[in-house]
């Protein structure tokens, strides 16, 4: 039997030497680390949300709730990480910020395909990355996000029309849809007989909640070490990300509550 060793078997040769600084400055370290590991949790996150949209496809949603829990259990934790990251002074940035050059979170490809995947669609991300991410970016955005599964499994379920269903396909930011928004409100007044599908409502919910939060912490982390200066990308900085605190990848499932 062949032997492999902890070291071995997380590849911790090449994990640890993956951390490139370019100045002498003591919290470069720390910034690049912070931004590996969010790679590697948005990783894990993007392989909950394609086992669960396969679960939501066959009409198994309870299937998907412990992979939908562990996704916001991470978002949980990647919030918590810009804690870590705001230890870090504004004195302390400036002194490597130049090495980063045009690099950017903006430029993520992995962010960018989780929120395709969970609903939040626009064209004009595709232009931000490499020809490979882009093609990968692409499918993700043309092909059914975890939104959509959730609500054709109300069309499978009778309680929304297919017709109403296809007003959900489309590639820009969403807004509540009154024929959406009315199906899972049947859901959420009925929650014994669509106990399945009010659990996966929930799930989704609490995916968007640690999503904001962890938006919101980002903003406030960055404007606490840059001020109100543009991103290295050459986005607008803490203006944008503030910006996208109130977006929803479920809005109807937020909407409906006012109904209830």
């Amino acid at each position: 039997m062949a032997t492999t060793d902890y070291a071995q078997y997380l590849a911790l040769d090449r994990i640890l030497n993956a951390q490139n600084v370019k100045s002498d400055v003591h919290d470069e370290l720390l910034f690049i680390i912070i931004h590996q590991t969010k790679e590697l949790w948005l990783k894990q996150i993007i392989a909950e949300l394609l086992f669960a949209k396969q679960m939501v496809q066959s009409d198994m949603p309870n299937g998907a709730y412990k992979n939908l829990a562990r996704v916001s259990r991470i978002q949980t934790v990647m919030s918590a990480s810009w804690d870590v990251l705001s230890t870090m002074t504004p004195a302390d940035y400036s002194g490597f910020r130049d090495g980063l050059g045009t690099s950017s979170g903006f430029q993520s490809a992995q962010f960018r395909r989780m929120e395709f995947l969970l609903g939040l669609k626009e064209n004009s991300h595709l232009s931000n990355h490499s020809a490979e991410d882009s093609a990968i970016l692409k499918e993700a955005l043309e092909g059914p996000s975890l939104w959509d599964d959730a609500n054709a499994a109300l069309v499978r379920a009778g309680l929304l029309a297919e017709g109403e269903m296809a007003v959900q396909q489309r590639t820009e930011v969403h807004i509540p849809d009154i024929a959406v928004e009315e199906a899972w409100l049947k859901v959420y007044r009925d929650t014994e007989k669509w106990w399945d599908l009010y659990q996966l409502a929930e799930k989704l919910v609490d995916i968007d909640d640690s999503l904001a939060s962890w938006r919101h912490k980002h903003a406030l982390t960055v404007e606490r070490i840059i001020g109100a200066k543009r991103g290295t990308g050459g986005s607008a900085g803490v203006s944008y990300l503030l910006g996208t605190v109130r977006k929803r990848c479920f809005p109807e499932l937020w909407s409906l509550r006012t109904k209830m």
